[in-house]
């Protein structure tokens, strides 16, 4: 039998038991629907950890000096948060001697941070944003123009002038009806300059991270983002390449060991985060997501192989005297074989198929109605067609064989 005739034949049966093709179907559609939507999920969330979310709160080629870290995904023991909590804070008198050690080439500065209410003579009801008091390199290695106005100038910076560069959310709040440039919002009582609207950084998981004000370490508001006197929340280092960058790392962890009187045999008391630090966690986590996403609907597609393989045995049975007519006018057992093998991996084709197109719609939706960043990839398709059709044939040898053994005698006799 040709390979075309085979399959005129099978959808001819299709078309004739329609129930049956569509329980089939929905069997392999739902297992491939959720393999589709799953990894989906999982990759949407992978290139979001690795490129957007942690590439917003950690620069390339960067890392971070604290006393603890900052960005944690993942389960922490009540004993390594004890042993955070112990840990000496990073000083104002770190600043210099780390400063001093780095490689030639690289980029640096110093950043407190805290929730501040803030209020301005358009919007007077005070209202809580994002807090920086920064120094040095902050806007190159961050990245971050402006869309209004200017960047400190670096006398502004020394002097700890009361200037600010404000976020486009805090525009929208405290400027609703005016250029907010040279005018002036509040922080602790003391009135400050806005010099400039900064560029949207976006948001993480529907949070926005565009509700922020950035003014120089210097000027007042420091002493309200750490009370504790000469306290920093970090020493943030840029270099031009990773190896200067694993230089710069290890001349820095040298010096505050040596500040910190830490003999050899004594781990870090202080953290030193990179991307791939923050990520350390995600990329653990995303082994099991990924395994996971392949598992589950495969289950669902063992049932729809289950489902397939009843339905086949039952349409050989239904059929014996069919089956019965064409041995006797010459077909061959190959040829029967042939015959329910395309027919079952039609069937399954067909709901792979269906189950890829609702496995998008869903994706899609997901996308559309929740901040949950979704990626449909190219070769979780080709898995969804493989194990698709893969279950019709697998489902289908045993039904295919028991009906090439028919003998055409004993078939011609059924009724």
């Amino acid at each position: 039998m040709h390979l075309l005739d085979a399959l005129r034949l099978a959808f001819a049966q299709i078309r004739v038991q329609k129930l049956k093709s569509f329980f089939t179907l929905l069997g392999v559609s739902i297992g491939v629907m959720f393999l589709i939507a799953i990894i989906s999920v999982v990759e949407g969330m992978n290139r979001y950890m690795e490129h957007d979310l942690v590439g917003k709160l950690v620069s390339i080629n960067s890392f971070e000096l604290r006393s603890r870290p900052d960005f944690n995904i993942g389960d922490v023991d009540d004993a390594e948060q004890a042993e955070w909590r112990r840990r000496p804070r990073i000083t104002e008198d770190d600043i210099h001697p780390v400063q001093d050690a780095l490689p030639p080439g690289t980029l640096s500065y110093v950043m407190s941070q805290d929730n501040l209410k803030i209020t301005s003579p358009y919007y007077d009801r005070p209202k809580e944003v994002n807090v920086f008091a920064v120094t040095g390199d902050y806007f190159t290695i961050k990245k971050m123009g402006v869309t209004e106005g200017r960047v400190f100038t670096s006398q502004e910076l020394e002097s700890g002038s009361l200037v600010v560069v404000i976020g486009p959310d805090v525009k929208t709040r405290f400027f609703p009806t005016v250029d907010p440039i040279d005018k002036t919002i509040k922080m602790g009582g003391i009135p400050y300059t806005v010099v400039g609207v900064g560029e949207t950084q976006g948001s993480v998981f529907g949070m926005s991270l565009d509700k922020f004000v950035i003014a120089p370490y210097r000027s007042p508001v420091h002493r309200l983002l750490n009370r504790e006197r000469g306290v920093i929340d970090a020493i943030v280092v840029q270099a031009p390449s990773p190896i200067i960058l694993a230089d710069a790392q290890e001349r820095v962890r040298q010096v505050m060991r040596s500040r910190h009187k830490l003999h050899p045999s004594q781990r870090d008391n202080f953290s030193m985060l990179t991307p791939e630090g923050a990520l350390g966690f995600w990329t653990k986590m995303k082994v099991y997501l990924r395994e996971g996403a392949i598992l589950l609907p495969t289950i669902g597609l063992v049932v729809g192989g289950i489902v397939i393989m009843n339905i086949m045995l039952v349409a050989v049975a239904e059929r014996t005297r069919e089956i019965g007519i064409r041995k006797s006018l010459g077909a061959k057992r190959r040829d029967i074989l042939l015959q329910f093998l395309i027919e079952s991996s039609t069937l399954s084709l067909g709901g792979a198929v269906f189950g890829i197109l609702m496995g998008i719609a869903i994706a899609e939706l997901v996308t559309k109605l929740s901040p949950m960043p979704v990626s449909i990839v190219p070769w979780s398709i080709g898995l969804a067609v493989v194990m698709g059709g893969g279950v019709g044939v697998v489902a289908g040898v045993y039904p295919a064989m028991r009906a090439s053994r028919l003998d055409p005698i004993v078939a011609l006799r059924q009724e």
